[in-house]
This record gives structure tokens, sequence and C-alpha cells, in this order.
């Protein structure tokens, strides 16, 4: 497990300091993330790993990914615990199909809360490594929307600052300016 001074500086960087430094910040530790700094802002910061992605992706086993991302807090609270969830499934050696499955079910029983509007999380890191196609990607903000959200944004059309991706999974659209 990586160290946790390391892991909390690398987290902080995901927002400017104005706002993660008043941020809750998490872990990783062997079985989940753990709270290793409290917060008085609301926001949450943590070092994201590869099967934050959908459990299709190429990059999910992805060793190398880190992805410092500091969420708000709509979507701290309620976007963060399908993380908290998938990463518990990751640790405990679940398959994809498993996860899926799992995620699936726990939004279907209403286990997992609804999102908010207006969650969304900055990514700001010089320091990301997303994935080996993107590497340390572009510094961006993500806003959540519930369902598939593209469109009534504008998002993925010549000239638009906006990407969209649908992530049917977690039932929601990032959309990443």
């Amino acid at each position: 497990m990586p160290n946790a001074n390391s892991e909390i500086a690398l987290a902080r960087t995901a927002a400017p300091p104005s706002i993660s430094d008043a941020a809750e910040v998490m872990v990783l530790g062997p079985a989940e993330y753990t709270t290793a700094v409290k917060g008085s802002n609301g926001f949450l910061c943590l070092v994201e790993r590869s099967w934050g992605a959908a459990t299709d992706d190429a990059e999910f086993w992805n060793p190398k990914m880190r992805a410092p991302i500091c969420f708000n807090p709509q979507a701290a609270r309620t976007f963060v615990p399908i993380c908290l969830m998938k990463t518990r499934l990751v640790l405990a050696g679940k398959s994809k199909s498993e996860i899926a499955h799992a995620i699936a079910s726990s939004l279907d029983r209403k286990e997992l809360p609804a999102l908010e509007p207006g969650a969304m999380c900055y990514m700001m890191s010089k320091q990301q490594y997303l994935n080996d196609r993107a590497f340390n990607w572009h510094p961006h903000l993500m806003v959540f929307a519930p369902g598939d959200a593209a469109r009534s944004w504008g998002a993925n059309l010549p000239g638009s600052p906006v990407i969209a991706a649908d992530d049917p999974e977690e039932r929601a659209t990032i959309l990443m300016v």
C-alpha cells in the first residue's frame, strides 16, 4: 500500500489549495479507502485507481493509474459511495462481472444514494496518470449528471469544450470540461 503522507499530498493536488487544504482526504488501505485527514469544507480528495473506470474499460486493472480527484460536497455524498463500494469489491478479489452486478443491485435497491444535482469534481493535478493512452491528461473538471446527458450539454460536438463519457454502470454521464 502507498505511503499515507505521499498519498495525502498527491490527493491534494487535484484541486486548488483554497479547496483541497480544507478537504477531507482518504487514502487507500489494504481493504478500502479510509479517512486520513478530516476536512471542514465538505470536499473529499483521494487518489483514484484504475477500477474507478467501468468494468468493460481496457485499463480497469492498470496498476500504474493514479488519478488525484477532489469531489465537491454533492459528489462526496452521492458519487463517492459507488467508488468506495467498488474499491472494497476489487480489494476483496471480486470479478468484473461480480462488481458490476453488486453495483447494479445496490443502485436498484437504493442502498446507494441517488446522484445529487451539482455533483462535480476537480482533476487538476499535473501528477495524474490516468491510463496508458492519456498518461497525464490535461487538468479538467468533471460534472456528474444522471442518465445520458451528453446531448443536453452539447458534449462531444465539434468545437465543444465538453467531453462526455456515458457510464451505464454508475447510471451517470461524466462531463469533462
